[in-house]
């Protein structure tokens, strides 16, 4: 969807909602509709906020606020149509609702707030027992209960083995599905997040390496006069961000304590930045003697994967005018901040802001290094 222009056409919001299967809300719900919020983060639960006009006489107030049209764990799905290009916004459920009661006709609101789906995952804790199955294999048996939402497994095989030993270990579950798989994501310097779309009531859950390969959206221009795209973008590069993890293996055998080589993280990192960043802390991880080797090298590569990111950049822009709708969690290039920081990124988040004529995009990028690797930005 990112790559079809926005052009210079009206932005139409379309609302679904219902108790598991979304439906198109009444007419008069989309036109209540004062704003909405939708943010998306990597690695994080996508969020949401919508505001209504909650008219005394309006058919919010009167009838669907009191028949629990807009109570927690209804489902709502949100997508956004420039000039006939639809795109799924967001798809969760309600967790709070607040009315705001005013003196002032044209004053009163109804304000929802939400998350995406994998707050389902979130809502029972539960115990279970994985023999003989590696983590992305018991990743995908949790993730198969949800697909009564739509919800379809986008799981990759961990970059370091991790045959599973009965005889030594057998893996159990205690605490919620999403506490599981996110811890299990983390151990293996993986992410895992739901990506709406790309039909209303479909959602992608990825669970593996973050997006750094593949075709870059377009251009995020800055400082080239009429040529600009985005409003304002601020880099930072944090020195301390970066660390250099280090970690201790014992052979069950021999008893004989060894400290493991530091892992190439390109795999799971491919470099954006042409001049690497030095990593100026060490951190002794815990815990890795008495876990498989196995285990204690993807804890090793997966701590210097997450550090490695300290050039980032935050900005916002107009979606008209940038001519395109920025996506999360994929790569981006940036053109004109100069030479040090122009190049391609990874887009960590973006925050939808629509209102009546006019959808605002705020942002962050990272990358692990300075400089672009090539010349060529796609424009």
């Amino acid at each position: 969807m990112f790559d079809l222009p926005v052009g210079q056409g009206p932005v139409h919001i379309t609302l679904l909602m219902g108790p598991k299967l979304a439906r198109p809300v009444p007419a008069e719900v989309t036109e209540a509709l004062l704003s909405a919020q939708i943010t998306a983060t990597a690695g994080e639960r996508s969020g949401f906020q919508l505001a209504f006009d909650l008219t005394k006489n309006g058919i919010i107030n009167r009838r669907l606020l009191p028949e629990g049209f807009f109570d927690p764990k209804t489902r709502i799905i949100v997508t956004v149509s420039v000039r006939g290009t639809l795109d799924v916004l967001f798809d969760g459920l309600i967790v709070r609702q607040e009315v705001g009661a005013s003196n002032q006709p044209g004053h009163s609101t109804l304000t929802v707030t939400g998350e995406d789906l994998t707050l389902l995952l979130d809502l029972e804790e539960r115990t279970a027992r994985y023999p003989n199955l590696p983590p992305s294999e018991r990743v995908l048996n949790i993730l198969r209960r949800y697909s009564d939402y739509g919800i379809r497994p986008d799981v990759y095989t961990e970059q370091i083995a991790q045959p599973p030993h009965q005889d030594l270990r057998v893996h159990y579950q205690t605490g919620t599905d999403l506490q599981y798989v996110t811890e299990l994501a983390q151990a293996n310097g993986y992410t895992f997040y739901l990506e709406p779309g790309p039909n209303p009531g479909q959602s992608s859950a990825r669970w593996g390496p973050e997006v750094r390969l593949g075709i870059r959206q377009h251009a995020l221009n800055v400082n080239v006069d009429a040529n600009s795209t985005v409003d304002q973008l601020t880099f930072a590069y944090d020195g301390t961000a970066r660390e250099e993890p280090q970690a201790r293996w014992q052979d069950p055998g021999t008893r004989v304590s060894t400290l493991l080589p530091q892992p190439a993280i390109s795999p799971l990192r491919p470099p954006l930045g042409k001049r690497p960043t030095p990593a100026l802390k060490r951190k002794t991880l815990s815990g890795t003697a008495k876990q498989q080797r196995e285990q204690a090298e993807a804890e090793l590569l997966a701590r210097a994967a997450v550090s490695a990111d300290v050039i980032t950049g935050s900005g916002s822009l107009d979606v008209n005018r940038h001519g395109y709708i920025l996506q999360p969690r994929q790569l981006v290039g940036v053109r004109g901040a100069g030479r040090a920081y122009d190049g391609d990124y990874y887009v960590k988040s973006v925050t939808h802001t629509l209102r009546p004529g006019s959808f605002q995009q705020n942002f962050t990028i990272s990358r692990e290094g300075l400089e672009a690797r090539s010349d060529y930005v796609r424009p």
